[in-house]
Formats: C-alpha cells, sequence, structure tokens
C-alpha cells in the first residue's frame, strides 16, 4: 500500500482546498515541481497530480507544469486527473509520460467513452468517484448528478480499471479522518483496488485504515495525503513505513 502525496494546481501554485471549494484555498508551494521532487526525497513512490483550474474548466489548464513534473518524477510514476475529457487529451497525457490517468466527470457523463479508454489502455486508467458520502458529484465537485456510488460501480465492476480513487468531498481538506465505511464499500461493490482519499489528518488514520481493511489489504491500493503532509502533521517517510510493515505498531 502507497503512501501518495497529493499535488493539486491552481494558478501555477501548489495548493489545497476545503471541500473542493476554490474560494476555500491555501497556497502550499509557488514551486509544484520543486514539491513533486520534495516528496520524493521523502519517500514518496508515486504522485498524485490534479489541475484544479482543468477540472473546473473542463479542459487542461496546467499542462506544462504536469509535463515538468512528470520529467522531474524520473521513474517515480505521476497520476494525472482534472480536465481529461477527450481521447486527444488523455492520449496526449499518457504519451508525456504520465503513468496513469484519473478520469472523473467524463467517466460519469459519458460512459461509453470511459469504457472504451478503459478497454484500450487497461491498467492505466483510474476511476475518480468524489462523492459526498454515497452521492457522486462532477465537474470539480460542484454538481450532484443523482448516481450513487453503489449505482455505479454496478456498470464498471468488471473493466479493467488499474484503480478506484474514492474522495469524500465533505472530508477532503478537512483531516477530520478518513470515510472507512464507503471506502470499504467501493472495495466490495467492485472488486477493483482502492485509493483512499479525503481526511487523512495523521499516522494514526493510516493504522486505523490498515486495522480496518486487515483481511482484504490486497485490495487496498494506497492513501493520498495532503494537507496533513504540507502542515507536516504526517511525514511521507514515516506513513509509508508504517504501511510497509507488517504490523500496526
Amino acid at each position: 500500500m502507497l503512501l501518495i502525496p497529493a499535488i493539486d494546481l491552481k494558478n501555477g501554485c501548489c495548493v489545497r482546498l476545503l471541500q473542493g471549494d476554490m474560494n476555500a484555498s491555501t497556497i502550499f508551494s509557488e514551486d509544484p515541481v520543486s514539491m513533486a521532487k520534495h516528496w520524493i526525497e521523502e519517500g514518496g513512490r508515486r504522485l498524485h497530480v490534479v489541475d484544479l483550474d482543468g477540472a473546473f474548466a473542463g479542459r487542461p489548464k496546467n499542462e506544462r507544469l504536469i509535463s515538468e513534473i512528470v520529467e522531474a518524477a524520473g521513474e517515480v510514476p505521476v497520476q494525472v486527473g482534472g480536465g481529461i475529457r477527450t481521447r486527444a487529451i488523455a492520449e496526449a497525457y499518457l504519451a508525456a509520460g504520465v503513468s496513469s490517468l484519473i478520469i472523473g466527470t467524463k467517466a460519469l457523463v459519458d460512459t461509453p467513452f470511459f469504457e472504451a479508454l478503459v478497454k484500450d489502455y487497461p491498467g492505466r486508467i483510474i476511476l475518480g468517484l468524489d462523492a459526498r458520502g454515497e452521492q457522486i458529484a462532477t465537474d470539480g465537485w460542484v454538481t450532484d448528478v443523482g448516481i450513487s456510488v453503489a449505482q455505479y460501480l454496478s456498470k464498471v465492476k468488471d473493466w479493467p480499471i488499474e484503480a478506484i480513487v474514492y474522495t469524500d468531498i465533505t472530508r477532503d481538506g478537512m483531516m477530520k479522518g478518513i470515510n472507512f465505511e464507503v471506502t470499504k464499500k467501493v472495495v466490495a461493490l467492485s472488486g477493483i483496488p482502492v485509493i483512499a482519499s479525503g481526511g487523512v489528518k495523521s499516522i494514526e488514520d493510516l493504522r486505523a485504515l490498515k486495522e480496518s481493511f486487515r483481511d482484504e489489504i490486497e485490495n487496498l491500493f494506497g492513501v493520498i495525503s495532503g494537507r496533513a503532509l504540507y502542515e507536516r502533521k504526517l511525514s511521507v517517510a514515516e506513513g509509508q513505513t508504517l504501511l510497509d510493515s507488517n504490523k500496526n505498531a
């Protein structure tokens, strides 16, 4: 299981939002490329990059920065989401060295597009499920689409999806702890490895996550952390060491 540092891009800076609100952002770095290098030096073995401007605009806005991050990351995989809503954009990112694409809004509003992309690039497409509890939201988390997590997963569970990033919007950036109940439900409903996201506040959350998934740890791909890392309430080295260990201590 991986501890995956989050790099959220807005106006060329590395930021964190509160519950997905673009008007409630905190700038943590004006040099996202250096931030990426920092997390790798700390022991990060994968990076989670989101083009927030792109997610709201419906098309990429930080492609240059993302390319620079991918180049700086070298052999460390970089998963990218935000504004990937055409085949051309998806293929351009993959050609630029992005390891995995996170498809959220487009997967919900155009399921045939998502199915074709997943089947043409098996093991390289991640489903981004952003929800308030179990109700999925799209378009940068501002639109509730009236579809539950369970309803959508019933359609895609047999596709060669690499992983599912489940984010509880109500907890994202709030450091209130992970929504274990729905995260486990996503695994149970899909059988697809899950990346937990939203609410990590300390190493105790990672310990609790391991305990919660004790009997199905192979189904937990990783956990994304942002604000807790930036505010130094959690370190990549300490967190990854815990996740790598065979015990929770």
